[in-house]
């Protein structure tokens, strides 16, 4: 007999989704880039303002964002902020000049910004526990092929329409997924028309609009526990925007690569981090499952995920060979994509009441490590003329995330003072 997909298999489809679409948004301008800079006259020293503009409200919004989802509800939240994404993409192929595609990347981050920590507010309403980890994964995994597909994606576009075209079409297509969020998903699973009783036994319970005005955010509280997830997250996010960044320069520039080639080892290498992704969710909630340990199914995928990419990141130090950097490469991406998933699902692990509040505080670490990693990156070579040398910082940070992973404990969640029910379906937990 053939198994029925459940709503929340569903929703979490969507918010996929919605991964893949909005980091196709926002590195869909690297690929326009030498066509944008031409058509408006603009210096390299303009353009890279433009690049940039998108790190600084993505990373400041984190927070407030993730705040706003648990407040107002991952349906409005995110309906509203995809609105914002979907228009600045539209409004970036109008730009024309410098201010103008600022503005529009502006727009950009600050749509996005909300965008992460409400979805995680939704996985945490609609999926149980012991699935938190599997679905960051799903998620993420949606994100990296984003990213991985983006390059060729544009560039047909651009080639068939031109790269003012490819921004608008990207953006209805963002509308489009807006608009299907809107009209499928409900903030309580229980209120949506093809829920089944079977299903909703295993979700946790819906705190209603009353009741959450009686949940204050326990900031002081909230930031002790997650101030170590947010420096392991910041290094985690050095490393991965040195990948995102300036990989196709290192392949192009260190190994003499053309521009075609450079771009499909760095496309290689990049599609091993969407393994790492799915596996480190899935593996982290199969160890939960089997020990009942959670502490040790977050910490030890963390540990593992670290240490890997440290490792395989030791060769570009020393070694000079392409076929074996980039085999080293893609086994260092991958071992630090194994943590992606398990960050994501910590937030929601400490203060499942306060899941999107606390995964922006988390992935603000990885919104600073976006605004200072590329520019080090770069100054570094600059310095010192030497493609090892900025590595050295990503090597010398995973093992500082190594050590802060072990002050990490995901199992004791965040106690409140408040007078919601405890969660019928586990009395050790109050319910979300």
């Amino acid at each position: 007999m053939k198994k029925k997909i459940t709503v929340g298999n569903k929703v979490l489809f969507l918010l996929c989704a919605m991964y893949f679409i909005t980091y196709i948004d926002r590195v869909n301008i690297a690929t326009a880039a030498p066509f944008m800079q031409k058509d408006l006259n603009l210096s390299t020293t303009e353009m890279g303002l433009i690049l940039s503009a998108f790190a600084y409200p993505y990373a400041f919004l984190q927070i407030f964002g993730g705040w706003i989802g648990d407040k107002v509800g991952p349906r409005k939240t995110l309906t509203f902020v995809g609105a914002i994404w979907s228009v600045a993409t539209i409004v970036t192929g109008m730009v024309t000049g410098m201010f103008s595609a600022i503005l529009a990347r502006v727009g950009l981050g600050l749509g996005e910004g909300a965008a992460f920590p409400t979805a995680t507010r939704a996985m945490a309403q609609w999926l149980p526990k012991d699935k938190f980890g599997y679905a960051q994964g799903i998620v993420h995994s949606a994100s990296r092929l984003g990213n991985a597909v983006a390059p060729p994606l544009i560039a047909l576009l651009i080639v068939a329409y031109g790269w003012r075209e490819s921004f608008v079409i990207m953006g209805v297509i963002s509308l489009v997924w807006m608009v299907v969020w809107m009209w499928y998903f409900r903030d309580n699973p229980k209120n949506h028309p093809k829920m089944t009783s079977e299903e909703l036994e295993k979700l946790p319970r819906y705190v209603t609009k009353s009741e959450k005005k009686k949940i204050k955010v326990p900031w002081k509280a909230l930031s002790k526990r997650i101030l170590p997830v947010t420096f392991v997250d910041f290094c985690y996010g050095w490393t991965l925007w040195v990948y995102l960044t300036w990989l196709p320069s290192f392949l192009f520039t260190a190994y003499g690569l053309d521009i075609k080639s450079s771009a499909l080892f760095a496309a290689g290498i990049l599609m091993s981090g969407v393994i790492g992704d799915t596996l480190g969710g899935v593996i982290s909630d199969r160890i939960y499952r089997k020990t009942n340990n959670l502490k040790l199914a977050r910490r030890s995928l963390l540990i593992v995920g670290l240490s890997g990419s440290f490792i395989f990141l030791l060769p570009t130090l020393f070694v000079h060979n392409l076929a074996f950097i980039a085999i080293s490469m893609s086994l260092a991406f991958f071992f630090l994509e194994l943590c992606n998933a398990v960050l994501w699902a910590i937030p929601m692990d400490i203060a499942p009441n306060h899941s999107g509040t606390a995964s922006g505080m988390m992935n603000t670490g990885f919104g600073v490590a976006g605004m200072l990693s590329p520019v080090a990156f770069g100054f570094l070579i600059a310095v010192s003329g030497n493609w090892q040398v900025p590595f050295i910082m990503s090597i010398v940070l995973l093992v500082a995330g190594i050590i802060v992973t072990l002050r990490i404990d995901p199992s004791k969640q965040l106690e409140e003072d408040t007078d919601i029910p405890i969660d019928p379906l586990n009395p050790n937990v109050k319910s979300v």
